[in-house]
């Protein structure tokens, strides 16, 4: 397997708007960012994935971009961008940009131009259709709630939408947009950026037929994902892509796919496949997902053993083939202490830190989102008005006020549990009003337990999940067994002890996670003479676990 940096990078996602404000207007911006660049450089990352920054009306947090080539005011300026690049480039880390160009704001100018008549240049910029029966073109449903599909009055014709109505899907059948596209990327390469992360990527082409969806169900707050995940002409696009912009630059690339299968992801970033390095996969991150087809409204709670499945089918079918991107939460999933261990006072640091090793020990490049260092938790307001997330807002609207299919109370609980928001709450840098994250008031209001959870006093304790996510960013450059070695599931229907060994040249690691509250023993035959790498108990009690114990042994293989 060839050796290269983005797979032995440690990547941290940044929400802007939520990391740190330098003006008092409670919005992060850039500024804050530079400021906040040492903690990254000491927390021992490689890469700074930024969420969107770029002009846009906010309708979904930036997702929905009117400028590619302007920055938001509320962020900062362009000179604010070249400002960070400069200063993360002088520490060592590189910056990797998130594009989004499955789909535009409606108040971008190739959309504004698009819906003003049928012959205007840019009308197939985007995809217009004419009614069917007085009605939408086909049946498919936003992943935001309610139709796909936008008339538009003053022509007469629908346009599509997989998102919010304020987001356009772009026509990548027009060669005119992907070239628009792609000299997008070569100006921000040209900047000095060093990757890019891509949203959505797998829904660039659509199935010219534009069937009806077969399991919509508007009642209950399905999605048409599926119908438009992986379509015809999505390798052709992303292979002119490569040869167009990516392959010109030596840099670090990932793309958002949702649906895809392990034989889908090896198309897309096989290592002889001419278009991405790595994916964002799904499975296990809708693992939890209601059984009563809500979608992701619910607060079940993960079985263990399909997790164990998911992940190990991902870790063994791509060895060899392609590259494994590692990631528990971003900016759309719920905190991972909440959701995969326990944020409890008992067991929040012990089963943070379980999680950290069960992750970043397996083969792939691991993605930190912003607070998971420190073991950052959901977030439970007391009110949907407390929330900003257009997703939340939409399903309680749907859920509760119009199907009135769950309680208010009912889908609190779910929003607690599944909210976008759970992620986005202002980074915990201190004790202090507001977290240390603005001297104002904040967009979104900050976890009420940032007078415990936090950056300053994670630092002080050398015991802390700070320091721990550290050691393993290390371990990670020390040991090349953690990047390029092989794996291998132990007891796969054991509920309780996720473990499982990697094998690399004449070595062998064995990584033992319980991911319990209870004691349980577990005998792994660990040799006398294996090297403890690391751990989240200070004492070894062999094959006896305690409650989240996390260890991992080098051993030397014998032979």
């Amino acid at each position: 397997m060839e050796q290269t940096w983005w797979k032995e990078a440690v990547v941290y996602q940044i929400y802007p708007r939520s990391f740190q404000d330098s003006n008092g207007d409670g919005i992060g911006d850039i500024p804050g960012i530079i400021q906040r660049l040492p903690h990254l450089k000491d927390l021992g990352v490689d890469v700074v994935w930024l969420s969107p920054v770029y002009q846009s009306p906010n309708d979904d947090n930036g997702y929905d971009i009117s400028d590619y080539q302007a920055i938001l005011p509320e962020y900062g300026t362009m000179k604010d961008v070249e400002a960070m690049i400069e200063k993360a480039h002088e520490l060592g880390l590189k910056i990797m940009m998130d594009l989004v160009v499955n789909h535009t704001s409606d108040e971008h100018r190739w959309f504004e131009e698009s819906r003003k008549s049928k012959d205007n240049p840019y009308r197939d910029y985007y995809i217009w259709k004419d009614p069917v029966n007085g009605k939408e073109p086909n049946n498919w449903a936003s992943d935001f709630g309610g139709k796909a599909w936008e008339y538009d009055e003053t022509t007469g014709q629908y346009y599509l939408h997989i998102f919010s109505k304020k987001q356009p899907d772009l026509n990548w059948d027009n060669p005119n947009v992907r070239q628009e596209i792609y000299d997008i990327m070569n100006w921000w390469l040209d900047k000095g950026v060093d990757g890019f992360r891509m949203d959505v990527i797998n829904l660039i082409s659509k199935d010219a037929a534009f069937p009806d969806d077969p399991s919509v169900n508007y009642g209950k707050h399905s999605s048409s994902m599926e119908m438009v995940a992986n379509g015809p002409n999505v390798h052709h696009y992303l292979k002119e892509m490569n040869e167009k912009v990516l392959s010109k630059a030596d840099i670090i690339t990932v793309g958002e796919t949702p649906g895809v299968s392990t034989e889908d992801a090896i198309c897309y970033t096989g290592f002889n496949s001419d278009e991405l390095q790595m994916v964002f996969q799904f499975e296990h991150a809708v693992i939890d997902d209601s059984k009563e087809g809500l979608g992701k409204w619910s607060n079940e709670r993960f079985d263990l053993v399909e997790l164990k499945r998911i992940l190990s089918k991902w870790q063994v079918e791509l060895h060899n083939k392609a590259w494994n991107s590692l990631y528990w939460n971003n900016h759309d999933r719920p905190r991972v202490v909440s959701r995969f261990g326990d944020d409890s006072a008992e067991y929040r640091e012990l089963s943070a830190k379980m999680l950290a090793v069960t992750m970043h020990f397996m083969q792939g490049t691991p993605y930190i989102f912003q607070g998971e260092e420190i073991g950052m938790t959901n977030v439970a307001f007391d009110q949907i008005t407390d929330y900003r997330d257009i997703d939340t807002l939409n399903a309680y609207h749907d859920l509760v006020e119009e199907q009135k299919r769950l309680t208010p109370k009912v889908m609190m609980e779910f929003v607690h549990h599944s909210s976008r928001d759970n992620a986005r709450t202002p980074m915990q840098w201190e004790n202090t009003n507001q977290a240390g994250f603005t001297t104002g008031e904040s967009w979104l209001g900050v976890n009420p337990n940032y007078t415990k959870i936090n950056v300053a006093a994670a630092k002080e304790d050398p015991e802390s999940i700070f320091y721990f996510y550290k050691k393993i960013n290390q371990l990670r450059k020390e040991y090349p067994i953690i990047i390029y070695g092989d794996y291998e599931l132990l007891n796969a229907e054991d509920s309780e002890v996720f473990a499982y060994i990697r094998n690399y040249k004449d070595q062998q690691l064995v990584v033992i996670n319980n991911f319990t509250d209870q004691t349980v023993s577990r005998d792994f035959a660990i040799p006398a003479d294996a090297k403890a790498l690391i751990a989240n108990y200070d004492t070894d009690l062999g094959t006896t676990l305690r409650p989240y114990e996390s260890k991992a042994y080098l051993l030397r293989k014998e032979g």
